[in-house]
């Protein structure tokens, strides 16, 4: 037992250096003010920007649903292939995670500015040149592109691990295509579900390269908020802080609710659906 924990120390001593010690330095910095003093006006300030914040999760809440709309069609299809197809697919999936996460936003920049590959295709038509970059838009085609990877795989493995035996019993007790979906597979796909959507709509409603490249400052979200706290003319990093501490508290507040809809280990929840 004493060999059990102690391997566990190694675990604890990083959690604590580089999730508690950063957190704790964070709350730190939102309540307190230049001087060090304790104040509270740093949180207040955050509400000054709540169009900003709302628009952050308006993009986010936007490319996640985008994400799970395109990324479970594809993961259930790929669920389904032969195992040479499968390992296809995944490098396909994955081939563009192996480049820069700015290179590849680099790459949209290129392609929707007015003179960019899109434009230039419709001028041979005589279309004259469509404004797709600097636009809330832009900014969502960036996350989905971007994060979509996130999206598929969580669902990929847990539709992965659905026993066939399940589906074919209830297509021989007369369910048609839709009930069999909507009845079964659908019901034992939310744990993966509720992982892509945790693990796209995350890093989407904190992202601010995206939105600095493909939105051109006109579509500034919270992210870039923050970021000016620290890099910018206005340095205020414990206002900064305060925007963090205030992000967090939301992204953990939509975490609370997404996981009233998971299933727990014995399955009681998931009985509600069939």
């Amino acid at each position: 037992m004493f060999g059990r924990k102690s391997a566990s120390y190694p675990y604890l001593v990083f959690m604590t250096i580089f999730i508690v010690v950063p957190l704790a330095v964070v709350a730190y910095f939102a309540f307190t003010d230049g001087a060090g003093n304790f104040t509270i006006d740093n949180v207040s300030k955050a509400a000054d920007y709540s169009s900003i914040i709302i628009r952050s999760l308006l993009l986010a809440f936007i490319a996640t649903v985008l994400c799970l709309l395109l990324g479970y069609p594809f993961a259930y299809i790929m669920s389904k292939k032969t195992s040479n197809a499968r390992r296809t697919m995944q490098m396909l999936i994955m081939l563009p995670m192996w480049m820069s996460f700015l290179l590849r936003t680099y790459a949209w920049m290129t392609i929707l500015e007015n003179n960019g590959l899109i434009n230039k295709f419709l001028g041979l038509f005589g279309i004259s040149p469509l404004q797709m970059i600097n636009t809330q838009g832009a900014v969502v085609l960036g996350m989905v592109y971007d994060y979509l990877p996130f999206m598929i795989l969580p669902l990929y493995s847990v539709l992965m691990k659905i026993d066939p035996s399940i589906i074919q019993a209830a297509q021989d007790l007369g369910g048609h295509p839709l009930q069999v979906f909507s009845k079964v597979i659908l019901p034992l796909s939310v744990p993966g579900i509720l992982s892509g959507i945790t693990m796209v709509f995350v890093p989407a409603v904190s992202t601010f390269i995206i939105s600095r490249m493909l939105g051109g400052g006109s579509s500034m979200l919270i992210g870039d908020l923050i970021e000016l706290q620290f890099l910018g003319n206005a340095y205020n990093p414990n206002l900064g802080a305060a925007l963090s501490f205030v992000l967090m508290v939301i992204i953990l507040f939509c975490m609370s609710i997404m996981n009233q809809f998971d299933t727990d280990s014995d399955g009681e929840k998931g009985e509600l659906w069939v």
